[in-house]
């Protein structure tokens, strides 16, 4: 049985079905595997050195999966994030520009390449850089939210 990602309270951090669901629709999408040979949904969420979140398809999206890296590069614990809207990782001026690439990904399953400012719980800035952002498609087709991973970020220095 497929899980409703809508529904609040899931721990999805160690998910198998989600694992599989955020690595297929990655494969399936960009055409490489999200983690390395033998690894799966343990080293994805506490191992990997890239940052890997995912929302939900809320009418306002809410993040339902962030990794241990992902807690520590928007400074938010897992019961925090996982409560958070996923608008609310950007500033307001930077959610139009946020929202245009949700659609992007939306049309076209995924974007690579992606560099955007975000913003942590403490306020801090930062550019995502390279990141790649896809659609999370189960196996019937039905769209079940969005991911998104990246490896690196860059502090926005104080003026």
């Amino acid at each position: 049985m497929i899980a409703n990602y809508n529904d609040a309270g899931l721990d999805l951090s160690y998910d198998l079905e989600f694992y599989a669901l955020m690595a297929d629709s990655f494969e399936r999408s960009v055409g490489r595997c999200l983690t390395p040979e033998g690894r799966g949904a343990e080293w994805l969420y506490d191992q990997s050195p890239a940052v890997v979140l995912a929302h939900n398809t809320d009418a306002d999206p809410r993040f339902i999966y962030a990794n241990r890296a992902a807690q520590a590069c928007f400074e938010y614990p897992w019961d925090e994030f996982i409560t958070l809207p996923s608008r609310l990782s950007a500033e307001a001026p930077d959610r139009a520009e946020r929202d245009r690439l949700l659609n992007t990904v939306a049309a076209n399953g995924f974007i690579a390449d992606y560099r955007g400012l975000r913003i942590a719980k403490s306020g801090r800035r930062f550019y995502i850089e390279n990141a790649i952002v896809w659609d999370l498609v189960d196996s019937s087709g039905h769209r079940r939210g969005q991911a998104a991973t990246f490896g690196s970020w860059q502090d926005v220095q104080a003026d």
